[in-house]
């Protein structure tokens, strides 16, 4: 096939206009392309970023590609590096991303993948399980409740006079009530499932994002001499500016204070402390006595004991990645690695035998079916075993 065709027939399969025949087509040239032909047809595509930093391929594509790149890797043969699992980075990129670690004295190569039936023993297969998206309730002041995701766009309710709104685009808006309206604020939580994530607008045009598994109670209006709000396990929350009424984030036993800025938040119960990242402008973490104020690019950390560090260079490409529509990793232990994992495919993670003790660097998209993000973990090592909504790591 010459190189147009191929264009041509990428650029309709980046918009889902190819049809199966198309979709055969672009699949067997997969299979015999070199990376370097894949790379130079790729960045000649007229197709989404995105697509050009996760096209759709097969985890077998990714393997083959990442071989034949080895062999034309240059240097002495690699040697194992014990306990530390570099997921590596394809040319072109693969479904499932990797990066090259930077610093490592030594790289741990993966095998050649062997047949599923060799190298890991299933029960049930993951492929049923597919990546989170748009999912969310939201629970009214009185107790009723809406199912966000299948909810119609339009006025969802009303509460004095806020109206609860779908916007077109999927997301959640309040719209304020007239200026010198007394009626008292009635508190809202919008929460987000395993394998969920949303997107809403404050009544004071703030723009919340939230991760899966969590959840932002917040009043229907503000009102008083401060706007607050309160979050269990992650958010990102682009502030409107108002120097008149602070706002503040509770999480936990802590609280984050800011006038009008972007940061993240992650405060999941079961995550070693809770981490407030500034992209802009100006936070205040706070517990008691103790504080710590925030400058761009500057992270505070909350221990489950009460004490409190500031990293004044964060890795803010690691807090924004599931934002971005991806898992990171940077030297991360295996229970780090699969409490995200659990989080967005609704998954129970078990351990059978002692944890390995991996540290793990790479990005993974949060737009694939676990079965391709299980297929990644095994040619690192990870030996698993399905059984229902259970994923058994064995020892």
């Amino acid at each position: 096939m010459d190189q147009p065709t191929i264009i041509l027939l990428l650029e309709k399969y980046a918009r889902g206009a190819a049809s199966p025949e198309e979709a055969a087509q672009v699949n067997a040239w997969l299979q015999q392309a070199t990376p370097a032909e894949f790379d130079a047809v790729l960045q000649q595509c007229d197709v989404p970023a995105e697509f050009k930093a996760f096209p759709p391929v097969s985890p077998e594509f990714a393997y083959r590609l990442e071989n034949q790149l080895d062999a034309l890797e240059e240097g002495p043969a690699p040697i194992r590096r014990r306990g530390v699992v570099y997921l590596k980075r394809l040319a072109a990129a693969a479904a499932v991303l990797v990066l090259l670690a930077a610093g490592a004295l030594y790289w741990l190569r993966k095998p050649a993948p062997q047949p599923v039936a060799q190298a890991v023993p299933k029960v049930a297969t993951p492929q049923v399980h597919a990546p989170g998206g748009n999912r969310a309730m939201l629970t009214l002041a009185d107790g009723s409740t809406i199912v966000l995701d299948s909810a119609q766009n339009g006025v969802l309710a009303q509460q004095g006079s806020t109206r609860i709104i779908k916007l077109n685009n999927g997301q959640l808006a309040y719209t304020p009530p007239a200026a010198g309206n007394g009626s008292e604020a009635v508190f809202n939580t919008i929460t987000t499932p395993a394998g969920g994530q949303y997107q809403l607008t404050l009544p004071d045009g703030s723009k919340v994002w939230l991760n899966a598994a969590s959840s932002l109670r917040f009043p229907n209006h503000f009102s008083g001499d401060e706007r607050s709000v309160e979050l269990h396990g992650e958010g990102y929350f682009e502030i409107a500016h108002n120097k008149t009424l602070p706002f503040r984030v509770k999480v936990n036993e802590a609280v984050v204070e800011v006038l009008g800025t972007h940061f993240n938040v992650n405060a999941y119960s079961d995550e070693t402390d809770v981490r407030t990242t500034l992209l802009e402008g100006a936070v205040k973490m706070s517990k008691g006595a103790a504080s710590v104020l925030l400058a761009p690019g500057q992270q505070a950390r909350l221990q489950k004991n009460g004490n409190m560090n500031l990293v004044k260079e964060a890795d803010l490409e690691q807090a924004m990645a599931w934002k971005n529509g991806y898992f990171q990793f940077n030297k991360a232990d295996l229970p780090t690695l699969m409490r995200q994992i659990a989080r967005w495919y609704g998954l129970e993670v078990v351990y059978e035998g002692p944890v390995k003790d991996y540290e793990f660097v790479g990005k993974i998209a949060r737009n694939v079916y676990l079965a391709d993000v299980l297929k990644a973990l095994e040619g690192s090592g990870v030996h698993y075993r399905m059984e229902g909504n259970r994923l058994i790591i064995m020892s």
